[in-house]
């Protein structure tokens, strides 16, 4: 069972109910006591820039009076769960453990699914060419495999999954997906990952064609920020 939001720009969202969490693995934790405040700081469990930067124009787009802080010091995480939602936990309580007890934590797992390729290369998008996983190098590879895929066959979506900590141990999972196609060969200079390579549904460009603004009016990550954003309005 789903909870759709409608968040951002009218985008729908969704945030995993607790059936799904248990399946996954992440049934949320007891409640400790009052509920906290909401956020004016949270920590996002990555180093990658273009993400953080993302993210805090999402905030702001939103109207929502938080700051999106980088990892100082991310911790090395084995993404090996198998889901999106378990890799985004383990990234979550990763960084959790380095920080004081009353901070916020928002960890993010995304990747790009190819319906060609049985829907991978999915949740190892990051690691796609090896466990180097080099970003440029994964663009290569997915190119290279799609090489003579017909275009009738070239479906894709990008597909993310936040998960949001809070000090008192409870755990929001939200969810965003954006359908497309690939593109025959890399475009455009903005984005990163494989943005170049991927048109979503309704455009003629790729997501590194697009404009930031434009880019988060239909974004995987934008349909999931509107999930966690109507979440958050719902605190005191």
């Amino acid at each position: 069972m789903f909870v759709t939001f409608r968040g951002l720009n009218g985008l729908e969202a969704f945030s995993v109910a607790e059936p799904v969490l248990k399946a996954s693995g992440l049934s949320q934790p007891e409640s400790r006591g009052t509920a906290p405040p909401r956020p004016q700081v949270i920590h996002l469990a990555t180093g990658n820039a273009h993400k953080v930067a993302e993210f805090q124009r999402l905030a702001d787009e939103s109207g929502l009076p938080v700051k999106i802080v980088p990892a100082a010091h991310m911790p090395p995480v084995d993404e090996d769960t198998g889901t999106f939602a378990g890799n985004a936990r383990k990234k979550a309580l990763a960084l959790k453990a380095l920080l004081p007890w009353d901070t916020w934590v928002l960890a993010d797992d995304s990747g790009v699914c190819v319906e060609a390729l049985g829907g991978a290369p999915g949740v190892e998008s990051a690691y796609y060419a090896g466990p180097q996983h080099d970003s440029a190098a994964n663009l290569r590879k997915l190119t290279e495999v799609m090489r003579e895929v017909p275009a009738g066959r070239r479906a894709a979506y990008f597909h993310c999954v936040l998960l949001l900590r809070g000090p008192d141990g409870q755990e929001r999972v939200f969810e965003g997906r954006c359908e497309g196609v690939l593109a025959r060969e890399p475009v455009g200079g903005q984005g990163f990952g494989y943005d170049p390579l991927f048109i979503p549904a309704g455009h003629e460009r790729t997501y590194a064609q697009l404009s930031e603004s434009e880019k988060n009016l239909i974004s995987h990550r934008a349909r999931a920020w509107a999930g966690l954003a109507a979440h958050l309005r719902s605190f005191p």
